[in-house]
């Protein structure tokens, strides 16, 4: 559209935003940026409520305090709920700019999440938030593809190919072939401790090394390029996950580097030690399935969210072992009564005991033979029942909550790729 003035004033609910023709082009809301390309009045209209040529003024009837929140996200790239908003009625003023959820805050996300759980939602739909198809059409990634340009958006899309496997048809093959190596390493690693692989593997000794050189290669090749491809260099060090695939792909070239010093070999002292060792850690590959399953997923996020009920429960079971197994010394081993039992001569000794009673797993391999000490098993067993018991409600809750949580990103990671592929 030819605006009349090169300021243009947005008017949400009687707060008056001024801008140049050349920052509403490229608004980062997907709303307002489209106001730029209206060749018409009546497709201003479309987009907005109301319209003053002579003032090249713009009337949105929405939430005046949603926006100025909305506002804080377009200048420091940070989206939280308005205090004392609904969730649900934020979100909808979200999906009437352009936004997502994606877009919120991981707290305000959770937020949302467990109040459309309350409510039996996934979403909202297109007639609940009265926006038409062509306004919510790409809103997942609005707004930032409005802000980047150029390589900065090929970096971005490169980079959500390889991290999230739900955002396209490309990210869901690369993880379905980054599945099928992990899988084929794994079937090696298994096999080559079995007592014929040495026989097999000098047989076909090429086609063993070729198999392996490709697997390494593929996830050296991810890795790296996840690399130069992520937002904050310092962070993706930092993440449990890529810690595990340096530590699965550092063991060949360390075997290689080994190999050319002139120590091949698995009997060389402490240098075949560490090369079995070395070898042995390709098993952290299995971890990179956690990117692919939701299942892993949820079993991570319940591990970090519930790491101070686990500390209280191996705080609980490390008490209840310190007393039991020095009251178990004593009674079979201790007082010298003519009936030593050598399994309990020592209080760490005594402690295995403790352990695998407390867990009743039972091994039978240790077990008191006095009175005393059979009370005191008898004891051990049922206080190890619910010391265990205690924190497991806790974690159980929160494996729950992390499933759902999780369950509602991955269906609007595909219902926003379902959207993509019926676009094309």
């Amino acid at each position: 559209m030819k605006f009349g003035k090169s300021i243009c004033v947005l008017n949400v609910g009687g707060t008056r935003y001024a801008f140049t023709r050349e920052v509403i082009r490229d608004f980062p809301l997907r709303r307002v940026s489209r106001l730029h390309a209206c060749a018409s009045e009546k497709e201003v209209l479309e987009l907005c409520d109301d319209y003053d040529r002579d003032r090249n003024e713009f009337f949105f009837d929405r939430h005046a305090q949603a926006f100025v929140f909305i506002m804080l996200y377009v200048r420091s790239g940070k989206l939280r709920f308005v205090p004392g908003v609904c969730e649900l009625s934020f979100y909808t003023e979200m999906l009437y700019w352009g936004l997502e959820s994606a877009h919120l805050d991981s707290c305000c996300q959770k937020r949302l999440d467990d109040r459309m759980s309350e409510i039996g939602l996934d979403t909202l739909s297109e007639g609940e938030i009265g926006v038409s198809g062509d306004d919510s059409q790409s809103q997942s990634d609005s707004v930032q593809r409005s802000a980047l340009t150029g390589r900065a958006k090929w970096m971005e899309k490169m980079r959500k190919t390889f991290e999230e496997p739900n955002s396209s048809i490309v990210a869901q093959l690369l993880a379905s072939v980054s599945v099928i190596f992990v899988i084929i390493s794994m079937i090696m690693l298994c096999a080559s401790t079995l007592p014929d692989w040495d026989t097999a593997k000098r047989n076909t000794v090429e086609e063993h090394r070729i198999v392996e050189a490709v697997c390494i290669g593929w996830f050296t090749a991810e890795c790296i390029v996840r690399f130069l491809v992520a937002r904050d260099k310092w962070d993706f060090l930092r993440h449990p996950l890529n810690i595990i695939d340096v530590i699965a792909i550092t063991p060949y070239y360390v075997t290689m580097a080994m190999a050319r010093a002139g120590m091949p070999g698995a009997g060389l002292g402490v240098a075949g030690v560490i090369l079995r060792v070395l070898r042995m850690m390709r098993v952290f590959w299995l971890m990179k399935l956690a990117r692919h399953f939701l299942g892993l997923q949820t079993l991570g996020l319940t591990l970090r969210r519930c790491y101070r009920e686990m500390v209280m429960l191996m705080v609980f079971v490390c008490v209840a072992m310190a007393i039991y197994s020095a009251l178990a010394q004593l009674l079979e081993h201790g007082l010298d009564l003519g009936t030593q039992n050598p399994d309990y001569a020592s209080i760490p000794a005594a402690a295995w005991w403790v352990i695998i009673s407390m867990t009743t797993v039972g091994y039978g391999d240790v077990y008191p033979v006095t009175v005393g000490g059979r009370v005191l098993g008898g004891m051990c067993v049922v206080s190890g029942i619910v010391l265990l018991a205690l924190p497991i409600t806790f974690i159980y809750h929160s494996f729950v909550q992390c499933y759902h949580e999780l369950k509602f990103r991955s269906a609007r990671c595909a219902r926003s790729l379902s959207t993509e592929i019926l676009q094309q």
